[in-house]
């Protein structure tokens, strides 16, 4: 019910402030499990996605957005819980990965329609980025599932990071058609196979998205970039430095 109600105002609202272009809804099954596998370029993927499906779909969120104690943090557990995200507990051994496989398997095996973003995390430069064969080909393997690829568009754009006013643009989504992975069924411990369905799932992507593909995790280009700053940052640091002895000493022999 708190679905329905979230879809009604947050979703009508979205739709109405932004008018999210859509391609190949009809690709969507009316019933029955589907995977939908989508980049990930903004925070606000996972509400545009659901606002122009007629079906409920099911994201995975870190279980910190439910635990945040507070009325801040019960707000935000609220409003995860009402756009139908689940969280996952990313502590352990394994951390999320097998949370979130059981998560996906428990939604597929009730028909629901369930969302992952094989990228594992958002890209730092709008490219796409080499899929985790971890989650998305285990679960569509040990369900039957179908895959339907989902290419969100420009939506780094609206909000991007220090902005806190988001930009009236609109985004755009394309879904694929379904891709069918039951010739691998009961293969998802042969870790060539899983990475051969994540690579086919982002090929598809990447023809839907247009985006530039990177053979490299998003998480490690995520640590070369801040790696790369922090560099800069001290580099930056040690010529202020610099600088400012040697002010120092054209001072004193001017003394």
């Amino acid at each position: 019910m708190l679905y329905g109600v979230m879809k009604l105002s947050l979703g009508n609202g979205l739709r109405l402030a932004f008018r999210p272009w859509v391609e190949g809804l009809e690709n969507i099954p009316a019933e029955g499990p589907a995977i939908l596998a989508s980049n990930h370029l903004s925070f606000s993927d996972s509400f545009f996605l659901p606002a122009v499906l007629e079906r409920k779909v099911t994201f995975i969120a870190k279980a910190e957005y439910f635990t945040t104690p507070g009325i801040k943090g019960r707000m935000t557990a609220a409003f995860f819980k009402g756009v139908g995200q689940l969280p996952v507990d990313r502590s352990g051994a394994r951390g999320a990965g097998e949370a979130a496989i059981r998560s996906g398997i428990q939604v597929l095996e009730r028909g629901e329609l369930f969302g992952i973003y094989p990228e594992g995390t958002r890209s730092p430069d709008g490219r796409l980025y080499r899929g985790k064969p971890g989650g998305l080909a285990r679960v569509a393997l040990a369900t039957g599932a179908p895959v339907i690829p989902v290419a969100m568009i420009d939506t780094e754009k609206i909000q991007p990071p220090g902005k806190v006013v988001p930009k009236l643009m609109r985004p755009g989504i394309r879904i694929g058609e379904p891709l069918d992975f039951s010739r691998y069924r009961g293969m998802d411990g042969d870790r060539f196979v899983l990475r051969a369905v994540t690579d086919e799932v982002m090929y598809e992507i990447m023809k839907l998205s247009g985006q530039e593909y990177v053979d490299m995790y998003a998480t490690a280009a995520k640590r070369q970039i801040a790696e790369r700053e922090k560099a800069e940052r001290a580099e930056k640091a040690a010529r202020h430095r610099a600088e400012k002895t040697e002010r120092a000493g054209e001072s004193g022999r001017a003394a």
